[in-house]
C-alpha cells in the first residue's frame, strides 16, 4: 500500500511540471545549443544547461498549477490535475516549485553561466507570474504577449554555449513566438465553453470563433514567412528551406480547413499538428546544420 501511495505521489509531482510541454521546450533548447556551434556542444553544458532550464521550466509549470487550481476543477481538460483533485496541497506544490526552481538556478549559475541563469529566471517569472497571474485573466491577447516566455528555450540553449545573445538565437525565439498564437488559439476554440465558464478571456470567448479563425490564419502566414528567415540569413541551408516550406504548407492547410469549413475536429487537429510541426521544424534545422555546414554564414 505504501509503495502504491509513493508511486502516485511521484507521478503527481511529475505532472506538476507538465513534462510533455517541458520536453518540447528542451528539444528547442538542445537544438539552440547545437545551432550555436559548428561541432559538438560541451557535454557539461549540454547536461547541466538543459537540466537547469528544464527544472526552472518545471517550476514555472508547477506555479501555474497552483495559481489555476480553482479553475482547473471546473475545466474538463484539467480537472484531474493533482491540486484540483486534492492529491497534493497548495503548500506542497509551492514548496516543490521553489525547490526545483532554486536547484535549476544553482545548476545554471554553477555549471553554465550567469547570463543563461538570469534569462531563464526572467522566462520563469514571465510565464509563472506575469502571464499566469495577470495576462491570462486580463486580456484576450494574453497568449500573444505571454508567449514570449515560452519562446525563450532556444535562446537559453544558445547563450548557455556561447555566453552571449546573438541575432540568430533571437530569430529562433521569433519562430516560436509567432507559432504560439495559432497553436494555442486552436485549442482555445475547442475549449472555448470551458474558458468562458471560468471567465478566462481567451480570444474565441471575447471575440468569437470566426474572428479567432481569421487570426489563426493570419498568424500562420506570418509564422510561415518568419520560418524562411533562417535560410535568408544564412543560419540554415537548403534542407531546412525545403522542410520549412513543406511543414509550413501543412500548417497552412489546417488553418484553411479551420477557416473555411465547419469540421468540428479541425481545431484539435490543428492543435496536434502544430506540436508535430514545431518539433520537426527544429529537427530539420538541426540536420541541416550538420549536413550543409558551408551554408551557415557567420557560424562556421
Amino acid at each position: 500500500m505504501e509503495q502504491v501511495m509513493s508511486s502516485i505521489g511521484w507521478r503527481d509531482y511529475l505532472e506538476l511540471t507538465k513534462p510533455k510541454v517541458v520536453a518540447l521546450m528542451l528539444l528547442t533548447s538542445v537544438i539552440g545549443m547545437f545551432m550555436a556551434v559548428p561541432g559538438m556542444v560541451p557535454l557539461d553544458i549540454l547536461i547541466f544547461g538543459n537540466l537547469g532550464i528544464g527544472l526552472c521550466a518545471g517550476a514555472a509549470a508547477a506555479v501555474n498549477h497552483v495559481v489555476d487550481s480553482q479553475i482547473d476543477i471546473v475545466m474538463a481538460r484539467t480537472r484531474n490535475r493533482p491540486l484540483a483533485q486534492g492529491r497534493l496541497s497548495t503548500w506542497h506544490a509551492s514548496l516543490f516549485a521553489l525547490a526545483i526552481g532554486l536547484l535549476g538556478m544553482v545548476l545554471l549559475l554553477t555549471f553554465v553561466n550567469a547570463l543563461t541563469a538570469w534569462l531563464t529566471l526572467a522566462s520563469l517569472v514571465g510565464y509563472a507570474f506575469i502571464y499566469t497571474l495577470f495576462l491570462k485573466r486580463a486580456t484576450p491577447q494574453n497568449i500573444v504577449v505571454g508567449g514570449l516566455a515560452g519562446a525563450a528555450p532556444p535562446l537559453l540553449g544558445w547563450v548557455a554555449v556561447t555566453g552571449e545573445v546573438h541575432g540568430h538565437a533571437l530569430l529562433l525565439v521569433l519562430i516560436i513566438f509567432a507559432w504560439t498564437p495559432p497553436h494555442f488559439w486552436a485549442l482555445a476554440i475547442a475549449r472555448r465553453e470551458e474558458y468562458a465558464l471560468v471567465d478566462i478571456p481567451m480570444l474565441p470567448v471575447t471575440h468569437g470563433v470566426s474572428f479567432t479563425k481569421l487570426h489563426i490564419l493570419l498568424y500562420t502566414l506570418i509564422m510561415f514567412a518568419i520560418t524562411l528567415l533562417p535560410f535568408a540569413t544564412l543560419l540554415s541551408g537548403p534542407l531546412y528551406l525545403v522542410g520549412a516550406i513543406i511543414l509550413g504548407a501543412g500548417f497552412l492547410y489546417w488553418a484553411l480547413v479551420l477557416m473555411f469549413t465547419d469540421d468540428e475536429t479541425a481545431p484539435m487537429q490543428t492543435f496536434y499538428y502544430s506540436i508535430v510541426y514545431l518539433m520537426f521544424l527544429f529537427i530539420v534545422m538541426l540536420l541541416d546544420h550538420y549536413l550543409f555546414p558551408i551554408q551557415h554564414g557567420g557560424l562556421i
